[in-house]
């Protein structure tokens, strides 16, 4: 039944279905309660109307923030209604003079590994509680030992929920990584298929070259020398021979020209995978129709180049949109990629940007970066073709279908 249900989406059901139940107290605490005193019955008032107001906050909060968790990054919204979901909490034991805010505390706690650092989460989940003690000392009539070891219980409570959401978290981020690598594999076969295709065609056209081509060139020549040796009807038979033999010659010569022409890797076929389910990442590929390469060697370099820009919007980067555009220029391959992610003011070359640059450094090609704070990376890759200029380039790029 929750196999369907990944680690972020349990979570965030098992949550609002906390906050709901916590909402059958508050409301039997909305209701007037008699009190006996003595010989008089006297009515408790209700519950402030401001406990209601705490408890919707909290639950507006909780499902806008856990809205696909594990497939964004956090905004300065988000952090806003963390401070209103924590604080709801709170005010919620302080208008209720109950606990209850403590149980909901322990509801952020789960939200708290998703959106900020290991140290940060743990001061805020124990701050949190420790916010609660007055609470129980005025409302309870706890001492302030009694109160603060009731804090203690309920951030041991919330420090469980903290650790096994943070392992949630981590196997979340396994699984993408998985993803990730999935594409990138099925990325790679395509294109060793492809280079085994091209290959094979290659092995091929040079058997019927060198092979066949030599002897029936072999016996042509050795007919034509034999027309002129001949009369009569074996001279006749002799001449249909040798046209036939041009002929068939002829025959294997434009087969070979045509195996050649098509021996060409298509790089729509390799680089569509890797656009396939990447977590957390739109990818808007668009490509020429038809996009060809000869060389295999320079179609690696390509695939890699597209690996490693993938990789870098979703883990540095952050970005929840990528747009790579290739094309032709002259006899050059043109790759320009944007992402939105977070940008930086002075961007350092890490390994992924320098083996990228050694890569189409060994055949000519050259990467531009360009990036501000906020305004996302642009890079800008260019690829000489190498030998077969010309061959598959399109009269204009067309959008490649991206599952």
């Amino acid at each position: 039944m929750f196999a369907r249900f990944d680690h972020s989406r349990l979570l965030r059901f098992a949550g609002l279905f906390t906050w709901a139940v916590v909402g059958l107290p508050l409301l039997l605490l909305s209701l007037p309660q008699p009190m006996d005193q003595g010989e008089e019955l006297v009515v408790a008032a209700a519950l402030d109307w401001q406990a209601w107001v705490a408890w919707a906050a909290f639950g507006f909060s909780y499902a806008w923030l856990t809205r696909a968790l594990s497939a964004r990054r956090a905004t300065a919204v988000d952090y806003l209604l963390l401070v209103l979901l924590t604080g709801s909490a709170i005010a919620i034991s302080y208008y209720s003079g109950s606990g209850l805010g403590s149980i909901l505390l322990m509801v952020v706690a789960c939200v708290l590994p998703w959106l900020l650092p290991l140290p940060v989460g743990i001061a805020v989940l124990a701050l949190s509680e420790l916010v609660v003690v007055p609470v129980y000392m005025r409302a309870l009539g706890f001492s302030w030992f009694e109160a603060l070891m009731q804090a203690v219980l309920y951030v041991g409570f919330a420090g469980f929920v903290f650790v096994t959401s943070m392992v949630a978290r981590q196997q979340a981020q396994a699984r993408d990584e998985q993803r990730r690598l999935n594409a990138e594999l099925r990325a790679t076969r395509a294109l060793l298929a492809e280079s085994a295709r091209v290959n094979e065609r290659t092995r091929i056209s040079r058997e019927l070259h060198d092979l066949l081509g030599h002897h029936l060139t072999a016996l042509s020549l050795n007919l034509e020398v034999a027309s002129h040796l001949t009369e009569g009807k074996a001279h006749e038979h002799v001449g249909q021979a040798h046209t036939l033999a041009r002929l068939l010659l002829s025959d294997v010569r434009e087969a070979v020209s045509q195996i050649r022409g098509n021996d060409a890797i298509d790089m729509s076929a390799t680089l569509l995978p890797l656009a396939d389910n990447v977590p957390g990442l739109h990818i808007d590929m668009v490509m020429p129709r038809p996009f060809l390469l000869d060389d295999p060697d320079r179609a690696h370099v390509l695939l890699r180049c597209t690996q490693e820009i993938i990789t870098n919007a979703v883990r540095h980067a952050q970005a929840q949109v990528l747009r790579l555009r290739y094309g032709w220029d002259g006899d050059e391959i043109r790759l320009q990629a944007r992402d939105d992610g977070r940008g930086a003011e002075n961007p350092t070359a890490g390994n992924g940007l320098s083996g990228m640059r050694e890569r189409l450094a060994g055949y000519g090609g050259e990467l531009e970066v360009e990036s501000a704070p906020g305004q996302g990376f642009t890079l800008r890759l260019r690829l000489p073709r190498g030998r077969g200029a010309g061959l598959g380039k399109p009269a204009a790029p067309q959008p490649a279908p991206v599952a």
